[in-house]
């Protein structure tokens, strides 16, 4: 006798409390990384404007180098949801031990890459004299830390797909505290200076990587799961992360275009566009903690051979997206005159800055949708249809925003160039989902 589908009442249910139980500890997760920069510029604007000044160069760097590595947690969440789904918890560590050793190699190769270029890397940046030798010294110690970072991302995708975001929100709120506690002790107690901050940091994300891997090797134990490295699982991890790694460097050339009109329209838009951008970042990690869910519970469905459940969840997780980007779009129209004061004192700034701050809060809802969407096909594999969008999307953008100067708006057309963008994403993604031809399953795509 086959069991009766759930309500659809039911379903909802069953469903928010999956969104919710995975989507709100990987928010606080997601927040700690910018916390650790954050608590770093604390610590070291205190030594003085030309070690701040280092840390910023070197954290860009930094930040860059390791952002483009994310498919390591996106790639991993999905595939071992997969073989979660199936019911093959073995093979799903397995699978997750691929990534990690793919992170390991990645990561030595990264280092072996900053270490002996950190000053031509530093002097593109067009560094100071007085910051360079700062932004040196913190670059090339805590490019030693890299290696655990992507750990810290390939392992934080096994326990996703294992639906435990739990975990990485202890590991990264432990993670935090450390750092925090280290720099202090390193950088005054010690007398370190910038080198102690470097120093923290780097012991901090070991310390995190150390206890994902307790974790992931506790549990490839009790499922007898090998955790040696396999080649052709290694192989399969890179070939399934190339498109998630296109996607993510299309998307990050979209910001950096945008970046670099804002600065061409002068100090004022350069200046309120950073304070936005800041914003919309901040709002994103809400969003995302929603996509990581869908990552996850899609994999997980599409696995067990249950599409139509699937379609269910993208449903529901949609109309969360949608919820919670009307949210944070009410949220800061109503906090607009509390947000910007917070940033600057600058009349010039704060009045380039509100009407697209406006513009961002109007558009959350759509961008809800476009995280959500965007996830639902990470956690489905569907990572080559997901680059070929970026890519248009793109192609698309850029003219666009490279005549903002010309055509004038300022700022403000800056963003609502940037909300074509979304909008195109939307459409390709929507056009995706809505064909059907994402749902495949099985424990492998």
């Amino acid at each position: 006798m086959t069991q009766a589908p759930a309500r659809p009442k039911a379903a909802r249910r069953q469903h928010d409390r999956e969104i919710v139980a995975l989507a709100v500890p990987a928010f606080g997760a997601l927040v700690a990384e910018p916390l650790f920069v954050m608590a770093d510029s604390a610590i070291i604007g205190h030594l003085g404007t030309a070690q701040l000044a280092g840390l910023g160069v070197a954290s860009a760097l930094l930040m860059t180098a390791v952002s483009v590595f994310v498919f390591l947690a996106y790639a991993t969440t999905g595939a071992v949801a997969r073989r979660v789904g199936a019911g093959d918890l073995q093979s799903a560590i397995r699978q997750g031990m691929d990534g990690i050793w793919l992170a390991l190699l990645l990561g030595a190769l990264v280092v072996a890459v900053v270490l002996p270029t950190a000053p031509n890397l530093v002097e593109l940046f067009g560094t100071s004299d007085t910051a360079a030798p700062y932004a040196i010294t913190y670059l090339r110690i805590s490019s030693l830390g890299i290696p655990a970072m992507l750990v810290v991302f390939a392992a934080s995708g096994v326990l996703r797909g294992l639906q435990d975001t739990r975990t990485p929100l202890y590991v990264a709120g432990a993670g935090f505290v450390t750092n925090g506690v280290l720099n202090v002790v390193l950088v005054y107690g010690v007398g370190l200076g910038i080198a102690g901050s470097a120093w923290g940091t780097v012991i901090a994300q070991c310390g995190m990587a150390a206890a994902y891997l307790f974790v992931v090797i506790r549990g490839a134990r009790r499922h007898g799961a090998s955790l040696r490295p396999d080649a052709t699982g290694i192989r399969a991890s890179a070939q399934a992360g190339v498109p998630l790694l296109v996607r993510t460097l299309s998307l990050r050339a979209i910001m950096m275009i945008a970046t670099a009109v804002a600065a061409g329209l002068g100090d004022a838009d350069i200046a309120a566009h950073q304070i936005i951008l800041s914003l919309w970042n901040l709002m994103a990690f809400a969003l995302d903690a929603i996509a990581i869910a869908g990552q996850a519970i899609i994999g997980r469905y599409l696995g067990a051979g249950d599409t139509e459940g699937a379609r269910r969840a993208c449903r529901r997780m949609v109309e969360w997206g949608l919820a919670v980007g009307l949210g944070l779009g009410v949220l800061v129209v109503l906090a607009r005159p509390l947000l910007l004061p917070l940033f600057t004192s600058d009349a010039a700034v704060k009045d380039t800055a509100l009407p697209a701050l406006i513009v961002v809060a109007l558009t959350q809802p759509l961008c809800g949708v476009v995280f959500v969407l965007d996830g639902v096909l990470m956690g489905a594999g569907d990572g080559p249809y997901l680059a070929w969008a970026m890519l248009l999307t793109l192609a698309a953008f850029a003219p666009l925003a490279l005549l903002v100067p010309t055509l004038g708006g300022g700022l403000t057309a800056l963003w609502l160039t940037l909300t074509l963008m979304m909008s195109l994403r939307l459409l390709t993604l929507w056009l995706r989902t809505r064909s059907g031809r994402w749902i495949v399953t099985g424990a492998t795509r």
